[in-house]
């Protein structure tokens, strides 16, 4: 696993395309037992090299109702984005994660977690990705429906503050899937 993590972390294969340039940010271990699969990371992340250090994170955490030494334990939960380095700007947030990461590297990274129990596809890029036609129109709809992809997956939207509007639209979220979340969660890292 070490080698490979080393291997990805000196991939610079869409280099051209980063603004910022590659610095790809992941943490896994072959005891991980969660997944984490969000997009990409933002430029706090970019800057400091830890995953989900933003708020996203601090809401992502408080969804799963952990606190940052479990979430940063990779023994115990795998941190890897659809895209590995900060994508850049577009015209209303972030660029969508580079394509070339997930095919390039997940399977490989896969075949080394044995220990997997949970998968949280985070956002409608891991969950097109992972989910492809099982995958409901909108994501609204797939979280909805979020038991027909237990016990594998658990989707959730991104935990992003642009997304509080969704949220507040969406307050069966809170109400019926949290809650869920946080026991699949404590059931798993118990």
């Amino acid at each position: 696993m070490d080698s490979l993590i080393k291997d990805i972390s000196n991939c610079n294969v869409c280099k051209e395309h980063l603004e910022l340039g590659p610095r790809p940010v992941l943490s896994a271990h072959p005891k991980s037992k969660i997944i984490i699969i969000g997009q990409a990371p933002g430029t706090i992340v970019h800057k400091t090299g830890i995953p989900w250090n933003d708020k996203s994170g601090e809401n992502l955490r408080s969804w799963m109702k952990i606190d940052k030494t479990d979430f940063y334990n990779s023994q115990k939960i795998a941190i890897i984005p659809m895209g590995f380095c900060y994508p850049g700007k577009g015209k209303s947030g972030d660029l969508p994660p580079r394509k070339e990461c997930a095919p390039l590297w997940h399977n490989h990274l896969f075949n080394k977690l044995q220990n997997v129990e949970l998968i949280l596809l985070i956002g409608k890029y891991a969950q097109d990705y992972y989910l492809k036609e099982s995958a409901k129109r909108t994501l609204t709809e797939t979280v909805k429906n979020f038991k027909e992809y237990l016990p594998k997956y658990f989707v959730l939207p991104h935990p992003s503050p642009r997304n509080n509007i969704w949220q507040a639209k969406n307050e069966w979220f809170t109400r019926l899937v949290l809650p869920e979340l946080q026991k699949e969660i404590k059931r798993i890292l118990k």
